[in-house]
């Protein structure tokens, strides 16, 4: 198994899920042991000498004058994973734990905070054994670093809360128990090392990237049917057009549109038509679906800046030179999860907008309602009132959480990112798109058995028939809503990007790089 060394080699949002799934194994070396030692013994200099320096010997926040005997620092460090842990609410997903802890180490092996080897290893323990605390989704303003959720997140280290173990949720003092183990003592600063930082927005930030990404490439699939099955002009989709517009994500979009109708009979058939141009859910695609992209890269940018950071707080660069600053705090990612979450809302909008278009009945040979015989049947006309639904539902939720701020820790936390927020709803409106996507997928599944007279473009042709091994052609009504559900999987879980894949390969037409390709790539 490929193995990746913690604070040394560079992290990236794949990486982070390679280590999280199991596919990748995160180590210690040496060296970085070396680090976090010298680390670990500044910080205990430190804590048995009279100089005051915040977090290792005095209390926290607007408790920062307090100083602390050394026979409090230990006390104080338990006492801080205690009283910070006041998360409510539903618990985030056990994969965002796990990369939260993955993340952890990463920045703490970097030997900048002080922390014990013995405590990154018992870290890297509950994620070798897929022992991942439980940790309520709500408390965290984003700036003092997420305090409440990795406050829960490291109680485990102390014996208290709970746990994922082996699909159940149980204490941690019963598993430690099980497995032989003993709590651990934290020593001077550890608490604070652990709870200072921005690893709960991080984390929902790499899911983002993974999931945007794959929404990106299932929007241009499904746009390129709804393109192909109403009979829209490609020459919008002309490099010469997007050469003089030169961005990198609409340049991006229109090629992957005229590779996959490419030598489609459907196109041809029509290549000399009347129609002047096209609405534009269909002709800007490239600046609609690119702008989005363009967003995805700029957040895939930032989060690998992020997770290769030292965020928590002071940082130890020597027993004379200690900082306390602000690398904790989420702005810079908050900014642009919001932006994200917009970008993402665009997409799914666009898409309600294309299922709606081929609703209407003014394409030839492509019903009203996507049914041949209607009125006593309603055809396709209720699944995109479930789009528009969630289309709206993504608009509430676009009000960008990093425009708002309220003071803390008695003032002393004056400005705050929210950035956690903005992390959470711009993976709940993804998942929504991954619905809207799954809809249209499934109209455009019916709007192009219209045309079976003409023969598809290759790609196009197998995301057909794929669709089709589960999904029957639709004459008169019935239940949808499992049709639906196995059209919004093929989208949620990423089907078709290998069956696209395959059949360009056949057909010597891939990308530069193929739609399956590591993530980590544009």
């Amino acid at each position: 198994m490929t193995t990746f060394n913690y604070g040394e080699d560079h992290l990236t949002a794949s990486l982070a899920l390679a280590i999280a799934r199991g596919e990748v194994k995160g180590i210690i070396s040496a060296a970085s042991r070396n680090k976090i030692n010298q680390s670990s013994q500044v910080v205990a200099n430190i804590a048995d000498g009279d100089h005051a320096v915040y977090g290792i010997n005095t209390g926290f926040g607007p408790l920062c004058t307090t100083q602390i005997s050394k026979e409090e620092t230990r006390t104080l460090q338990q006492n801080i994973l205690m009283s910070h842990a006041v998360g409510v609410g539903d618990p985030i997903p056990t994969e965002v734990a796990k990369l939260m802890l993955i993340l952890k180490v990463h920045a703490l092996s970097k030997g900048f905070s002080g922390v014990q080897e013995a405590t990154l290893d018992r870290i890297i323990w509950h994620i070798d054994h897929d022992i991942i605390p439980v940790v309520p989704s709500q408390g965290s303003v984003g700036a003092s670093g997420d305090l409440a959720p990795l406050s829960h997140l490291f109680l485990p280290l102390i014996g208290l809360g709970k746990v994922n173990h082996k699909g159940k949720t149980e204490d941690v003092s019963d598993v430690l128990k099980q497995e032989g183990l003993e709590s651990i003592e934290l020593g001077a600063k550890e608490g604070l090392g652990l709870i200072n930082g921005t690893q709960f927005i991080a984390a929902y930030a790499v899911l983002v990237v993974e999931k945007l990404r794959n929404v990106l490439i299932h929007a241009d699939f499904t746009g390129a049917m709804m393109i192909e099955g109403l009979m829209a002009s490609t020459k919008p989709f002309s490099k010469d057009l997007h050469n003089i517009r030169a961005y990198k994500g609409t340049q991006h979009v229109a090629e992957v549109i005229r590779i996959l109708l490419n030598n489609s009979e459907v196109v041809e058939s029509h290549a000399n038509c009347t129609r002047v141009q096209d609405p534009y859910s269909l002709r800007c695609i490239p600046q609609v679906h690119g702008a989005s992209r363009n967003a995805w890269l700029h957040l895939k940018e930032l989060v690998e800046v992020e997770l290769n950071s030292v965020t928590d707080n002071p940082i130890i660069f020597s027993e004379d030179h200690t900082i306390s600053g602000g690398n904790f705090h989420g702005q810079p990612l908050a900014l642009p999860l919001d932006y994200t979450c917009t970008a993402a809302a665009e997409i799914g909008n666009i898409s309600d907008r294309r299922i709606y278009l081929s609703l209407e009945g003014d394409t030839p040979e492509v019903p009203k309602l996507l049914l041949k015989e209607t009125g006593t049947n309603s055809g396709f006309m209720i699944p995109q009132y479930t789009t528009a639904a969630l289309v709206s539902e993504n608009k509430g939720l676009c009000f960008p959480a990093s425009a708002d701020s309220i003071p803390t820790s008695l003032g002393q936390e004056d400005h705050v990112s929210m950035g956690s927020i903005s992390g959470r709803k711009t993976l709940q409106v993804i998942e929504n798109v991954e619905k809207i996507l799954g809809i249209e997928l499934f109209c455009a599944a019916q709007v192009m058995d219209f045309h079976s007279g003409l023969k598809s473009s290759v790609a196009m042709q197998a995301i057909h028939d794929f669709v089709r091994k589960s999904i029957d052609h639709i004459e008169k009504d019935r239940v949808m809503s499992d049709d639906m559900e196995k059209a919004i999987n093929m989208v949620k879980t990423g089907s078709l990007v290998e069956i696209v894949d395959k059949a360009l390969a056949k057909e010597n037409l891939n990308l530069e790089t193929s739609f399956s390709t590591d993530f980590d790539r544009f």
